[in-house]
C-alpha cells in the first residue's frame, strides 16, 4: 500500500498493511518549530530557517525530506489564513526565544514589551488593541480577553458572532483547488482538508484573536457559566456559526472535490483531565445537534472521514460522537481518566478511529526515559493497531523542549513495529 490507501484503509476499519502514522497533518499533530529545528540537525538533515505552519501554536513544517525518514503518511491542505488573522505563507524572519531561526506570515505584526515579553495585533492591525501574547522564553502565544463587560439584560449573541464567522472567499476557494490537486496528484499522501469553522465553543476561536474589537461573551469561565445562566445565547450563537459552515462545506466540496481523505472540523476541548467541562445532558442540549447537522451534510455528500480532536476526559461522550455522526476522534489522552487505552479499543474499536494515543506527550515523551518510550510506544500499537481504526501519532502537538533522543527511540520503535 501507499500511504494514501494505507490511510484509507485504516480509517474504514480495514487491516492496513502496517499501522498508518500521523506527524503535522493538522494543528494538533504537529511539532513546535523549536523541536522541528533540533530534530532535522539530529538526523542530519538540512539547516535552515523553519517555516511556521500554525503561528498560534508556533509549529513548524513537516517537510517531505523528514516526513520521509520518519515514515508518516498524511499531509495537511490548510487554509491561507490563521487563527492570528494573517496569512498562512511564511516569509518574515523572526528568532525564537531559543534563538530557533523561523519564517512567520508576512503581516505578523508584534511588540516586544519589557524584558521579552511579546504582544501581536489582531490581523496584523497596529491600531487595535493587542490580541495574543508570549511571556519571555515562552514557545506559543495564549489569548488576551478583550470583550469587556456583557449587558445581561439586553444580550445579541448573533451581533456579536457576526465577524468570528464568515464565507470564505472565491479566491480562498480557488487556493483550495489548487493546492489539493497538487497533493493528490504529485504525492501519494493521505491528505487532511483542515477546514474548521465547526468548532463550536472552541476555546482558541471564542476571545477572537484574529479580530479587531471582539464583543459578547467570550471570557472561558463566563463562557462556560453562560451554558446554564443563557443557554439561549449559546444555542443562537451555534445556530448561526452551524449556518455558515454548512455553506462553507459547499464551497469546500466544489473545490476540493474527493481529493481529501478526512477532513478537521472542530478542536473544541470536551474534556478536562478528571471530567468533562459541561455534564453530558448540557452537550447533548447544546452541543450534539448542531454537529449533527455538520456530520450529516459531509456523509450525504462526500466520502470525506470527519475528525474531530478535544483533549480529556471524554469517555462519558464517546456513544454521542457516535451518535452524531463523529468517524474520527484525537488526540486520544490516554493519562485522563476513563480513557484506558483497552477499554476504549474494546468497546469503541470498530466505530470510531483512534487517531493519536500513541505516546504521552505530558509526561513520557518530555521526561520519561528511552525505555519508557519504547514501553509505551510498544503497548499503544499494539492495543490499538488490530484490525484498522487506529492512526497513530503522539497525544497532541510535540511541543518544545523536548529530548530529541526520545523522539528518534519513538520512531524509531514504531517503525520496528511496522516492519519498515
Amino acid at each position: 500500500m501507499n500511504s494514501r490507501e494505507r490511510v484509507i484503509a485504516a480509517i474504514n476499519h480495514e487491516q492496513p498493511d502496517y499501522t498508518p502514522m500521523d506527524l503535522g497533518g493538522c494543528g494538533q499533530t504537529g511539532m513546535n518549530a523549536s523541536t522541528v529545528f533540533k530534530l532535522r540537525k539530529a538526523l542530519g538533515l538540512n539547516e535552515h530557517d523553519i517555516k511556521i505552519v500554525e503561528p498560534y501554536q508556533m509549529l513548524g513544517e513537516i517537510e517531505p525530506d523528514l516526513l520521509d525518514i520518519v515514515k508518516g503518511d498524511v499531509l495537511p491542505l490548510w487554509n491561507p489564513g490563521t487563527l492570528m488573522g494573517i496569512n498562512s505563507t511564511p516569509s518574515k524572519k523572526w528568532t525564537m526565544s531559543d534563538g530557533t531561526p523561523v519564517l512567520m506570515p508576512q503581516n505578523f505584526e508584534y511588540d516586544v514589551i519589557g524584558d521579552g515579553d511579546i504582544y501581536v495585533y489582531p490581523s496584523g492591525d497596529r491600531n487595535a488593541e493587542y490580541s495574543l501574547h508570549m511571556p519571555k522564553n515562552g514557545f506559543f502565544f495564549d489569548n488576551i480577553d478583550r470583550s469587556g463587560l456583557v449587558d445581561e439584560e439586553n444580550l445579541t449573541p448573533v451581533k456579536d458572532f457576526k465577524d468570528s464567522y464568515n464565507l470564505h472567499s472565491e479566491e480562498t476557494c480557488k487556493c483550495w483547488e489548487k493546492k489539493s490537486k497538487e497533493l493528490y496528484q504529485y504525492t501519494d499522501y493521505a491528505i487532511m482538508g483542515v477546514l474548521g469553522g465547526a468548532g463550536f465553543g472552541d476555546v482558541a476561536e471564542l476571545p477572537g484573536p484574529f479580530l479587531t474589537k471582539p464583543t459578547g461573551i467570550r471570557k472561558m469561565d463566563e463562557w462556560l457559566m453562560a451554558h446554564l445562566l443563557y443557554p439561549e445565547y449559546i444555542e443562537a450563537v451555534f445556530d448561526y456559526q452551524c449556518d455558515i459552515a454548512l455553506k462553507n462545506l459547499e464551497l469546500y466540496k466544489q473545490s476540493v472535490g474527493d481529493r481529501i481523505q478526512t477532513i478537521w472540523l472542530s478542536g473544541t476541548d470536551f474534556g478536562t483531565q478528571n471530567a468533562t467541562f459541561t455534564s453530558a445532558d448540557v452537550f447533548r442540549r447544546l452541543y450534539k445537534p448542531f454537529y449533527k447537522r455538520i456530520n450529516d451534510w459531509i456523509h450525504k455528500n462526500t466520502s470525506w472521514k470527519t475528525f474531530y480532536h478535544t483533549c480529556g476526559a471524554i469517555y462519558p461522550l464517546l456513544n454521542d460522537f457516535i451518535e452524531m455522526g463523529v468517524d474520527i476522534v484525537n488526540p486520544v489522552q490516554c493519562s485522563a481518566t476513563g480513557m484506558d487505552p483497552q477499554r476504549l479499543k474494546n468497546e469503541f474499536g470498530d466505530k470510531l478511529v483512534f487517531w493519536g494515543g500513541g505516546i504521552d506527550t505530558q509526561k513520557t515523551l518530555p521526561f520519561g526515559s528511552k525505555e519508557e518510550v519504547q514501553k509505551e510506544v510498544k503497548e499503544r500499537l499494539e492495543i490499538f493497531s488490530p484490525d484498522g481504526g487506529f492512526v497513530f501519532a503522539a497525544i497532541h502537538n510535540v511541543v518544545a523542549n523536548v529530548p530529541v533522543e526520545n523522539l528518534i527511540e519513538m520512531y524509531k520503535i514504531l517503525n520496528k513495529f511496522r516492519g519498515i
